[in-house]
């Protein structure tokens, strides 16, 4: 097996520093085999970077592949755009595959600190004709000073009949132009400063150069602050970070903080963990998607995708959770949403694992009970213990970690004095904390400094209906106008109901009613639905914080009073729009949000929590900038403010 120069010395070295190798595509297997066999104690990060070609397409129906990948998650790779992040080794390893155009890739990747790849290599095989100097200047711009190209497997790379290998050949230095000669790249590695032994360094120009670049992408993100308490090193005397809240968020933050080797506390207001929204029977699990396929759908797939390998991974661990990954059928239950269901899964070629076209008889044989509509089904989903998912999740980053568990401790106050947080209760106050996240669920909003968090909570009741005779034949989660989930423990969940600023979480009857109704108009006529029995009075209530551009909010928490100040000194004047495009949108200090998760939130918490994880601990983030300012809890003010328009009262008399 041929193994890059750079990563056998890794893996020999054995050393104990964090490393991040990246790989300009996805043709060999070598690297990514070699990575996954070794137990380094080195925290060592992988980046593939691979256009959506014939090429990617056969590695990944490759079996070697799958075994590779299926170390320790059966969940397969898929040939979408974006970043598909898997976790291995207790965090020891970490794979990111960017698919799609290289040059659009790299450029989406956000700048957490200065470069942070260490080495970069070819995988055998990469086309030449991909590769332009934009790309060169773009690897240079995310690595760091004395990173290096490894060029083993140069003579190696595939090139067109009609290249000419002379090297007499001059290199062009001109931005797009295209490689016809290995010369080439040996010239363009050189220009950038990728190309470096004893004798030759990267020189002050080339580094001029980098940090022009850097400072480039730094500006572009400045609407959107990327902070971090530090390098992600941690130290036997470093202080432990707080998390505020007790569901699947929280508990997966805590565990991707403590594959960093983090100190984690953890306070929950309740008995136990996954007594709030998290602690339904049930809850389906499958992507949101957009008859466009814009930046929400997108980064839903990715989450999606993110989250299952976490479940899988944790189930293989030996974690008890209750799950089924059974496939979800979406079908339309009137004129209008019946067109929305087909719009979406016809406006886009989506990926066949992610979204298919089924027909209503098509339907019926996946969920084993009548149904009379065509719609879409979601192959990878299914349902999950939502409170199994969590503590599960919880206790692995205890396995790995130092990390606590404070129940029934509510927090009333947080305060930051010397550098650090400090949290309180009525009976003791908690601290220091080099960090603080509120990830509280519907109590995001009750501290001074996330008092202005534009999320909402709704009730959202549950119903549990006993399995019985035709019932008990379904075998995918519906969902349809509402959602209904196969049987587990000789129950079924049906809901939600959806009630905004309920004055009580006490249960009630008519919502109970609601529930079955929901489920009546979506299959009318059908002798299954006769079996729902919701008389036993069983059901549950929980409250989700909705956005409503429904994208969880994960980042720095905005201050919002010193936002409105700088906007009165920059209201509606000509330079105003320019002002908030340069500046960084003033934040509290290591402090962060995870929330808003709303009813998606077993999709699309675990990413948040991991990107949230790797931007505090100053990582590469397995999301684009593109969704970092999707996500940033600072980005209904930010969107008004970015376009020079006004502010309405609602935000402004905040």
């Amino acid at each position: 097996m041929t193994v890059s120069k750079i990563v056998q010395q890794i893996i020999d070295t054995n050393s104990t520093n964090s490393v991040v190798i990246a790989q300009l595509g996805l043709s060999s297997l070598n690297n990514l085999k070699a990575l996954v066999l070794n137990q380094s104690s080195a925290r060592v990060c992988l980046k593939i970077f691979s256009p959506i070609d014939q090429t990617l397409a056969q590695v990944i129906k490759d079996k070697q592949f799958e075994q590779i990948c299926a170390h320790e998650s059966v969940l397969p790779i898929l040939a979408i755009e974006g970043c598909q992040r898997r976790i291995l080794n207790n965090g020891r390893l970490v794979i990111d595959f960017h698919f799609g155009p290289l040059l659009q890739q790299l450029q989406q990747i956000p700048m957490v600190n200065s470069g942070f790849i260490n080495h970069w290599c070819f995988a055998e095989n990469l086309d030449y004709e991909l590769l332009t100097l934009d790309i060169f200047w773009q690897m240079a711009k995310l690595s760091q000073d004395n990173a290096q190209l490894d060029l083993d497997n140069l003579n190696c790379l595939q090139t067109s009949a009609e290249a000419n290998l002379s090297t007499n050949n001059h290199a062009s230095t001109e931005p797009n132009s295209k490689v016809n000669t290995e010369q080439t790249i040996i010239s363009w590695a050189k220009l950038v400063g990728l190309y470096q032994n004893d004798h030759l360094k990267a020189d002050d120009i080339t580094l001029l150069e980098r940090s022009a670049l850097r400072s480039q992408q730094q500006q572009k993100q400045a609407p959107y602050p990327i902070s971090s308490i530090s390098s992600p090193q941690a130290s036997e005397n470093a202080l432990p970070i707080a998390i505020i809240g007790g569901g699947v968020a929280s508990a997966n933050l805590a565990l991707s903080l403590a594959e960093r080797s983090q100190k984690v506390h953890l306070f929950c207001e309740d008995s136990a963990l996954a007594q709030a929204a998290s602690g339904n029977k049930q809850g389906a699990i499958y992507p949101l998607l957009t008859p466009d396929n814009n930046h929400l759908s997108q980064y839903f797939q990715q989450a999606y995708l993110f989250s299952l390998q976490r479940l899988k991974t944790l189930a293989a661990q030996g974690h008890s959770i209750d799950y089924d990954l059974c496939g979800v059928v979406h079908t339309g239950h009137d004129e209008r949403s019946r067109k929305r269901v087909a719009k979406i899964i016809d406006s886009y070629d989506w990926q066949s694992l992610i979204a298919t076209k089924i027909t209503s008889e098509q339907a019926s044989e996946i969920a084993s009970v009548k149904i009379d509509d065509a719609g879409i089904l979601y192959p990878l989903g299914g349902w999950v213990s939502p409170q199994d998912f969590t503590q599960a999740a919880f206790k692995q980053a205890q396995a790995i970690a130092d990390v606590k568990l404070a129940l029934e401790t509510q927090i009333t106050a947080i305060d930051y004095q010397n550098n650090a947080w400090y949290l309180s209760n009525k009976h003791q106050r908690f601290g220091p904390f080099s960090a603080l996240v509120v990830a509280n669920g519907k109590s995001l909003t009750q501290y001074n400094q996330t008092q202005y968090l534009q999320a909402t909570g709704f009730r959202g009741q549950v119903s549990h209906a006993p399995s019985r005779a035709k019932l008990s034949k379904l075998s995918t989660v519906l969902c349809a106008h509402g959602y209904m989930t196969p049987g587990n423990n000789a129950l079924h969940c049906l809901g939600a109901s959806y009630v905004k600023n309920a004055e009580h979480l006490d249960y009630c009857p008519t919502e109970q009613i609601e529930n079955l109704k929901k489920i009546q108009h979506s299959y009318l006529e059908q002798d299954w639905v006769k079996d729902i029995d919701i008389s036993g009075h069983s059901a549950r209530v929980g409250v989700r914080m909705v956005t409503r551009d429904h994208a969880p909010m994960m980042g720095p928490a905005p201050d919002i009073d010193s936002i409105l100040a700088l906007y009165k000194n920059h209201q509606l004047t000509p330079e105003s729009r320019k002002f908030w495009q340069s500046h960084p949108a003033p934040t509290y200090p290591k402090l962060y949000v995870l929330g808003g998760l709303g009813s998606r939130g077993l999709s699309s918490g675990p990413l948040a929590a991991e990107a949230l994880a790797a931007q505090i601990c100053g990582e590469n983030l397995p999301i684009s900038t593109d969704f970092v300012a999707l996500l940033n809890p600072n980005r209904m003010w930010l969107r008004k403010l970015l376009k020079g328009k006004a502010l309405d009262n609602s935000e402004t008399n905040v």
